[in-house]
């Protein structure tokens, strides 16, 4: 395999943009088990008090991914993700405005290997989005399993972070104040499997959850689209029936979460690695679908706002592919 390094001569803020990057993949990727490490690390030096007063404060805060997080301005605001923003870029539009006496359900689609435009839009002030929609505060829900990680947890929540579990959503969605947006990435870890490069096909048409949630709370639907999550890395071949995909399923079912084999560029060369690709990303937020609130609705009223939202979906799709280089004739595959 050829290694295309990268010219040294690029510009200081282009560095920096790339490392912003690296950092955010990397804490992913490392910054968990770091965090097990040191957790446990300490206890075998001078410094076990400090691990002991750190379990005894997990304990007690528990249940805090559950009931909002504990979101950190100023770590929101920090000029690291202004910089992971313009390294792809990624840009927020927004086609409708939310009336923050309102709370909102944002289904976010597609996952992609990372979400990448899902944090950067819905975890950091980088994007501007509390300028474009005023008075709203988002949420964006993680998998439960990465709340219990010690000193992890707490970096999560500083991005608005919440666990994905139903007793977190309800907290977020029955605030009476208004003014809260819960973003979902409907797809989940095992649509992450089918994330490459010109895919357009979605995990949704058996994932209803999102939208009984949204009925019993009678919160309005906000489909989103995130064009270009896809493109940011290339996935080894993994057809459904393949080896390697029945080993990835398997995983899933058992650790809850997906593990993709993808790969891109490197930091300092541009053949292959795991920092993404520069390519633009661009989320559109598209226009609320009103609900009307029953405690328990049936079935059948769950499967008709369902099929409302997959048009609406597709509807917000077509409007705004042409704008992102997606050719005519490609559309929504839901499965």
């Amino acid at each position: 395999m050829k290694i295309e390094f990268a010219p040294r001569s690029l510009p200081l803020e282009r560095r920096l943009q790339t490392a912003s990057v690296a950092q955010w993949v990397f804490s992913f990727v490392c910054l968990a088990q770091c965090c097990v490490a040191a957790f446990i690390g300490l206890f075998f030096t001078r410094f076990w008090l400090l691990s002991v007063l750190y379990f005894t404060w997990w304990m007690l805060d528990w249940e805090k991914p559950k009931m909002g997080g504990r979101r950190i301005q100023f770590l929101q605001n920090c000029v690291v993700w202004r910089y992971m923003r313009d390294y792809f870029p990624i840009t927020l539009v927004k086609t409708a405005e939310l009336d923050p006496r309102q709370n909102y359900l944002m289904a976010f689609h597609p996952h992609g290997v990372l979400a990448a435009g899902a944090f950067v839009n819905f975890c950091t002030g980088a994007s501007d989005f509390s300028t474009l929609f005023p008075g709203i505060t988002p949420h964006l829900m993680m998998l439960s399993l990465w709340f219990r990680i010690p000193f992890f947890r707490d970096y999560l929540m500083s991005g608005g972070l919440v666990s994905s579990e139903k007793e977190s959503a309800s907290y977020v969605l029955k605030k009476p104040e208004g003014g809260n947006a819960l973003t979902i990435i409907v797809g989940g870890a095992q649509e992450a499997l089918d994330a490459r490069p010109g895919s357009c096909t979605l995990l949704l048409k058996n994932r209803k959850g999102f939208v009984r949630l949204a009925i019993q709370h009678g919160t309005p639907l906000v489909p989103v689209f995130s064009f270009g999550e896809n493109d940011l890395y290339d996935q080894v071949w993994n057809p459904k029936g393949s080896w390697l995909r029945v080993i990835q399923q398997r995983l899933q079912q058992v650790m809850g979460i997906s593990l993709p084999l993808f790969h891109a560029r490197g930091i300092f060369q541009y053949s292959f690695g795991l920092v993404p690709y520069r390519r633009p990303i661009c989320t559109v937020v598209g226009k609320p679908i009103p609900v009307q609130r029953k405690q328990k609705p049936s079935n059948e009223e769950v499967d008709q706002l369902h099929q409302k939202y997959l048009d609406e979906l597709s509807k917000l799709f077509e409007e705004h592919k042409a704008k992102y280089n997606i050719p005519e004739d490609k559309h929504l595959e839901f499965i």
